[in-house]
């Protein structure tokens, strides 16, 4: 399993939420609280996204582009970036700031706005991502990136959002799926972009040996690896695949490794009932005292300490009105 699949699986919860806006302008929508990523597609029309908390600008999206939210505690999606906000999304409820008429009219299943002509219709998808795995794709993601409209993109946008008007059995689970899909693609499209932004990961999971390099570190976190048996593996020579590596992820490919064993220790503690002898041989510590050791320095406290009970995880949930 390729990096960017094993992190998102690993990440994934389920409960996505996913809502459809048609709504001629103008109109402007704050969510605040948000979930830690969102998938924000602009089908027709056109449409802003404005971060209130990150300093980030403010980004205008066409027909078909697709915006990743991460990193923010509060968003603004509106007609465009001057339009006051008219109502705020928070804990599942819209508070009105100023009164439109058709914004809160259901149209169909988690479909909502006045469905007039020339409306903008714009679909959202909100993801609650788990454990250290969650935040560790997140910390590979800009706060706000946008996706140009492409024909694969597009399709699966369109099937969404024919899922998303519809109300038959298994319903949630579909949509989990295309949700992933349109995710999935969205990714993988903006990491083959020509942007000088991109972070150094997009290009080290593109790189034919480097992408085989930590591929292989995340199927295999446990064994015994070395940086010239991971090199025999990807046909390079000990320097150059050290150079390179340290080179597009930013770190040396052991401490890449170290990384990788401490994100996964401490969702096996928190998420299992292995011993911390049992959580150490999986991550490629033999020996308990020497993974704890390791541990502790990376998190700043003992696994045991890190082993605390995590509150409930909280569906999301949303009323009649909501988008």
């Amino acid at each position: 399993m390729d990096v960017l699949s094993d992190l998102l699986h690993r990440a994934r919860a389920r409960n996505a939420m996913v809502r459809q806006l048609i709504q001629r302008p103008p109109w402007s929508l704050t969510f605040d609280d948000v979930p830690p990523l969102t998938v924000v597609a602009t089908l027709g029309g056109r449409a802003s996204i404005r971060l209130d908390d990150t300093g980030t600008p403010p980004a205008g999206l066409a027909a078909g582009d697709i915006a990743l939210i991460s990193g923010t505690s509060r968003y603004t999606i509106a007609d465009g970036p001057s339009t006051p906000p008219q109502a705020v999304v928070r804990g599942g409820k819209k508070y009105f700031v100023e009164e439109t008429a058709g914004i809160q009219r259901s149209l169909a299943p988690r479909t909502y706005g006045d469905g007039l002509p020339g409306a903008t219709i714009m679909l959202r998808g909100a993801y609650e991502l788990r454990g250290d795995v969650g935040d560790r794709l997140l910390t590979m993601l800009p706060p706000l990136a946008v996706v140009p409209a492409g024909p694969r993109t597009r399709a699966a946008l369109d099937q969404l959002a024919t899922e998303a008007a519809c109300d038959e059995p298994g319903q949630d689970a579909v949509l989990d799926r295309l949700l992933d899909l349109v995710l999935v693609l969205a990714l993988r499209a903006w990491c083959a972009g020509q942007d000088s932004a991109l972070p150094a990961w997009c290009r080290a999971l593109t790189d034919p040996a480097i992408g085989d390099a930590l591929r292989l570190l995340h199927e295999d976190p446990a064994r015994r690896w070395t940086v010239a048996a991971l090199a025999a593996e990807v046909g390079m020579s000990r320097a150059a695949l050290a150079a390179r590596f340290a080179c597009l992820v930013g770190e040396p490919p052991l401490t890449y490794l170290t990384g990788w064993r401490m994100t996964l220790a401490a969702d096996l503690l928190r998420d299992t009932d292995a011993t911390i002898a049992t959580v150490a041989r999986k991550v490629g510590y033999e020996d308990a005292f020497a993974f704890s050791v390791a541990f502790k320095r990376a998190r700043g406290i003992t696994p045991s300490s890190w082993r605390r009970p995590l509150r409930p995880q909280v569906a999301i949930t949303e009323t009649l009105g909501d988008v």
